[in-house]
């Protein structure tokens, strides 16, 4: 795949600090998200990969992660704030994983999390692409994905939302904002996306998916959300409840 010669640059250089820090520890390096999926945009998409290790890390390991890390995003890329990493187990790509796994979002340091509700997802993404940096094919280490993992996976997260719904003003204000009602609706259809094909694909192209497939009240609702040019405008009621109604359409589908 094509990435550019400053993605390839830069992932080279992950690749080869992680590995000096991790040895042979270091099963593999997979692209995770728009690189993997190959619907990367430079002005807006971030850089996901996961790093598979033999075992668990070491604290020492963990550490000098850490700081690999937080140098990086002292170094004044344009890139500083938009990786977003995951370091697991072989184990970690099977089904009901339960362990803490060093984790990197957009503008935090290395922490330690269990993985998240939508862990599933990234390992479809490996086993649909396997879009490798270094070590075996992916697709043989990661277990079988069937529909009712994913269903639980979405019933997770769409749930969780409507929970916030009910019970925190503050996150109705910020699905009201344009930017993270456009985040909302898009990652609903690609979970269902993913739900009705058993695939995945990239959330601007499961929002194209979603106002073919999913008919009214939904493709106007869709379409709307991302014909805003503006980002930060203050969406309508009506569509903040008709989102919420979404989230409810897709846990139940």
């Amino acid at each position: 795949m094509c990435r550019g010669p400053e993605i390839n640059s830069l992932l080279s250089r992950f690749q080869a600090e992680i590995q000096a820090i991790l040895g042979q520890r270091m099963v593999g390096m997979y692209l995770l998200g728009s690189l993997a999926i190959g619907d990367f945009r430079p002005e807006t998409s971030d850089i996901d990969f996961v790093v598979v290790t033999d075992a668990e890390m070491e604290p020492s390991q963990f550490d000098r992660l850490k700081r690999m890390h937080a140098e990086f995003a002292a170094d004044g890329s344009r890139w500083a704030k938009k990786v977003e990493a995951v370091y697991c187990p072989v184990a970690g790509l099977s089904r009901g994983y339960a362990g803490q796994c060093p984790q990197l979002e957009c503008g935090t340091e290395l922490f330690l999390a269990p993985l998240e509700d939508g862990w599933v997802f990234q390992r479809l993404t490996l086993r649909e692409f396997g879009a490798r940096i270094v070590g075996p094919d992916p697709r043989p280490l990661v277990g079988n994905i069937d529909t009712g993992e994913m269903r639980q996976s979405v019933q997770a997260i769409a749930g969780g939302w409507l929970d916030l719904a009910r019970t925190d003003p503050s996150w109705l204000e910020w699905l009201a904002e344009r930017r993270w009602q456009v985040f909302v609706i898009q990652t609903l259809c690609r979970m269902l996306y993913s739900l009705r094909t058993g695939s995945v694909t990239s959330k601007p192209a499961a929002a194209s998916w979603g106002m073919q497939e999913l008919g009214e009240p939904w493709t106007s609702l869709i379409r709307r959300s991302l014909a805003a040019t503006n980002p930060e405008e203050r969406i309508p009621q009506s569509d903040v409840e008709e989102t919420i109604e979404l989230i409810r359409y897709v846990m139940n589908a």
